[in-house]
């Protein structure tokens, strides 16, 4: 009874932090977007408009689920679900650092569960999501939300498959596809990370995860100039704030997938310097890893201020024609790489 309960202290430690995190990564994105455009962004409710999430919040659970004459009610409202429960549970193999060793037991990551094919239980859970974008568009009975639907599939899965790529050159070079030792193969400093040695998969992985989540420039499935609000364009109250949970739950989960596998998760940029080292020894794991992923989170907000909406060819296109033979090419490299075991970033393998 006790590990129950611990378990779930677990997971009400992990999910409640993740949406707070949600609700002011929605603020900080009107509010980054906003000085970016010389604008001020939301700064009425509350002081500095830092209340601004809440009341969006308040007024999408107020607000009717309006189900629309011709749909598929049950499908209709378990859709949002659908595209939820894989990005809320994705994070149950998340480790946010080591635990220190002790007498009695060795170092472990500080995760809800250490699985050794936790990034093979991420990659299977996250591909579920189209799932719930797909039953959304096809229940709603909308030729708009029909057109997004199909829009977003074939996006979905053209950059899944450079995402998986992505992931290979990953594991290959790590020699595993547990999340906690792909850090740990990482250690030794900023020069050591994956991002350098693997820096087109690193690239192909941040743009193919803006496209994954339907975000900006690859926001076709919800094109508001073309398609009124694509897939969800029926969806109103909390069905619709499910639906924005999950896509900025998908963002957090990504911004901290790529800093674990390519930034060197909670491991200190400055290992290699122990003279600079030392300044920053107070600085918990937890915490380099929380900025690496704030970082790569702006960068989602900075590519929605700067580019324009791609076309939907152009999309294709880039997916099949430029990500996912760049992905095969560069996995041959890796290979070469381990088996020649060149210095320095494969001699761990």
């Amino acid at each position: 009874m006790l590990e129950i309960l611990l378990i779930l202290l677990k997971i009400v430690l992990i999910v409640v932090p993740l949406i707070i995190a949600v609700a002011y990564l929605t603020f900080m994105e009107r509010k980054i977007i906003g000085y970016m455009q010389v604008r001020i962004g939301p700064n009425r409710v509350g002081p500095k408009g830092l209340l601004q999430p809440f009341a969006d919040t308040l007024k999408l659970l107020l607000k009717e689920v309006i189900i629309p004459t011709n749909a598929n009610r049950y499908l209709f409202l378990i859709a949002p679900i659908l595209s939820l429960a894989p990005a809320i549970a994705a994070w149950a193999v998340i480790p946010f650092g080591m635990m220190e060793a002790t007498e009695t037991s060795p170092a472990k990551p500080l995760a809800l569960t250490n699985i050794d094919a936790s990034l093979l239980y991420i990659l299977a859970l996250t591909s579920i999501g189209v799932y719930g974008v797909l039953i959304a568009g096809w229940a709603s009975n909308s030729k708009y939300a029909f057109l997004g639907a199909m829009r977003s599939a074939a996006q979905i899965v053209s950059y899944e498959i450079a995402m998986g790529f992505a992931l290979v050159g990953v594991l290959m070079a790590a020699q595993s596809i547990n999340l906690a030792e792909i850090v740990n193969q990482q250690s030794g400093g900023i020069w050591q990370w994956y991002w350098l040695p693997l820096l087109p998969l690193f690239i192909i992985y941040l743009v193919s995860g803006v496209a994954e989540t339907n975000r900006a420039p690859f926001d076709v499935a919800e094109g508001e100039s073309e398609i009124v609000a694509g897939f969800h364009v029926e969806y109103s109250g909390v069905a619709f704030a499910v639906f924005f949970l999950a896509e900025y739950a998908n963002i957090i989960l990504i911004s901290m997938l790529t800093a674990l596998m390519f930034l060197g998760g909670w491991l200190s940029p400055f290992e290699s310097i122990p003279v600079v080292q030392d300044w920053f020894t107070w600085v918990p794991g937890m915490a380099w890893l929380l900025a690496k992923t704030c970082f790569i989170m702006f960068c989602f907000l900075w590519f929605r201020a700067t580019f324009p909406r791609y076309r939907y060819d152009q999309i294709m296109r880039l997916g099949w024609k430029v990500f996912i033979p760049i992905t095969i090419i560069w996995i041959l490299v890796v290979g070469v790489a381990i088996v020649m075991k060149l210095p320095p970033w494969f001699d761990a393998a």
